[in-house]
């Protein structure tokens, strides 16, 4: 016997789970597919970003990081650790637990909301069906007048270096080690594997990252990547630009890796490693063999200004739709498809969706960089302030990094920030609504900030960009930018 809806999502992701919640909101009888088991094999709602990525990483590197202070940082508080242990298992106990309060928490949310909940994998096999598979292999067809295809992404793979599991892994196996590695090999050096290589890096492991390209987070503005080149190096993380793997061959207690660099050839051995080369769209068995869903020439799936895809009433959001791959992009992705079908004109705009790397010192940055604005022929204005300038840094002992915003020369409309530094995960939200406002450097300057605060430093950038900040000498030379 079918079911009937009037929004089924596949997928529980942040993009699926938000948009089943905000369609049941909107008074849409809502039923949301998710796959995901937890070790217990059971259901486990949050996607990726719950179950093996956003939520599990962080949680490792709060706990890594204090680790790592404890030992090196702590004496110049005044702070005499002693004789400081490792307990691992407790650490990844702490792990799980967030995640399982997490995940806890959405299926909460969906009861509170009125959303009927199935674990199983979920294909559209027609139009308005949706073919039903649960855990022991039961099947049965979820009829919907609406279906919003929320499947995420995947690891991707290596040829030349397949997962097996043990040695070899992806994101989520680095999150999972029982013990830590004395060798760990990272193949990419992007947010996500310089965020696993600092985990175990602070916890013990000699680490080297082994980057393809020859520079460092091409994405990002180029006097931050630089910088946080700087300081990874400086902790102990051995990044090789233009390291090209070959190879990669595992046995039961290690794995060699061959790369060249230019004409010269390495082989390395290392105790585990972990291919974090990005990831790719889920778009694996989401429909029956006879419906055609139009994907692009990437492998995501292909939809329009609205969310809709090629087949009729069928919908698409998050990772699976493609970048920026980021979970909070597809929760807006997700609140807007609902609001779209109850006939709301939502927008999301892509030009101010911020990005985080959640190292020490962290990066964060929304908009344009300042090279971007440069080759769009702008006439532009750049304002920069150290962290060493602030108080509320000094008095916690991490001054390293900068805040940095571009402005329009014209205008003075904010075109993009970036920073690096304490807690700047944090402080980018600020830039991010100004720019959805499209506020200039003048009106950040004139807003009160709270002292001592790390925000002072973006008040003080913004303050640059006219050339007078108040605690940090002025550039000798205009910062303004010509064509």
């Amino acid at each position: 016997m079918s079911k009937e809806f009037d929004v089924v999502v596949i997928g529980a992701g942040p993009a699926g789970y938000v948009a089943a919640i905000r369609a049941a909101q909107l008074g849409f009888e809502t039923a949301c597919i998710d796959k995901w088991l937890d070790h217990d094999d059971k259901p486990s709602l949050g996607g990726t970003c719950l179950n093996a990525g956003c939520i599990p990483s962080k949680a490792l590197l709060e706990s890594s990081e204090l680790f790592h202070r404890a030992q090196h940082e702590f004496s110049g508080h005044g702070l005499e650790i002693g004789d400081l242990q490792l307990d691992l298992g407790k650490m990844q106990k702490r792990r799980t637990g967030v995640v399982s309060e997490l995940t806890g928490g959405i299926a909460s949310l969906f009861k509170a909301n009125g959303v009927t909940s199935f674990a199983g994998s979920g294909q559209v096999s027609d139009s308005g069906e949706v073919l039903f598979v649960d855990h022991k292999d039961k099947e049965q067809t979820i009829k919907a007048k609406h279906i919003v295809i929320a499947s995420g992404s995947v690891p991707t793979a290596l040829d030349i270096a397949p997962f097996d599991g043990e040695r070899i892994v992806d994101s989520r196996g680095a999150l999972e080690f029982d013990e830590v590695p004395k060798r760990l090999g990272v193949i990419g050096a992007g947010y996500i594997g310089v965020e696993l290589g600092s985990v175990w890096s602070r916890l013990g492991s000699e680490v080297v990252l082994l980057e393809a390209v020859d520079e460092f987070m091409p994405i990002a503005d180029r006097q931050i990547a630089t910088e946080g080149l700087k300081a990874f190096r400086k902790q102990g993380l051995d990044i090789q630009l233009g390291a090209r793997v070959t190879s990669a061959k595992a046995n039961k207690s290690s794995v060699t890796v061959n790369y060249t660099q230019g004409d010269d050839k390495h082989s390395e051995k290392f105790d585990r490693l972990i291919v974090a080369v990005g990831r790719r769209p889920h778009t694996a068995d989401l429909c029956a063999k006879s419906v055609q869903l139009e994907l692009d020439d990437k492998g995501f799936v292909s939809v329009n200004d609205n969310f809709r895809t090629s087949l009729p009433g069928v919908y698409a959001v998050g990772d699976v739709i493609g970048n920026p791959m980021l979970a909070h992009k597809g929760m807006e992705e997700g609140v807007a498809v609902a609001e779209i079908l109850a006939g709301q004109k939502p927008h999301v705009n892509y030009d101010v969706v911020p990005s985080v790397v959640y190292t020490a010192p962290e990066i964060a940055w929304v908009g344009r960089s300042e090279a971007q604005v440069k080759s769009a022929g702008i006439d532009y204005r750049v304002g920069q302030v150290p962290f060493a300038a602030n108080g509320r840094a000094k008095a916690l002992g991490q001054q390293a990094g900068f805040v940095k915003i571009v402005a329009d020369a014209k205008s003075d409309e904010i075109l993009g920030v970036h920073m690096i530094g304490p807690y700047v995960s944090e402080l980018v939200q600020e830039m991010v609504v100004a720019m959805e406002y499209r506020a200039s450097s003048e009106d950040i300057a004139r807003i009160i900030h709270g002292h001592p605060t790390l925000g002072e430093t973006v008040h003080e950038a913004a303050l640059a960009v006219d050339g007078r900040p108040i605690h940090f000498p002025p550039p000798r030379k205009s910062s303004r930018k010509k064509k």
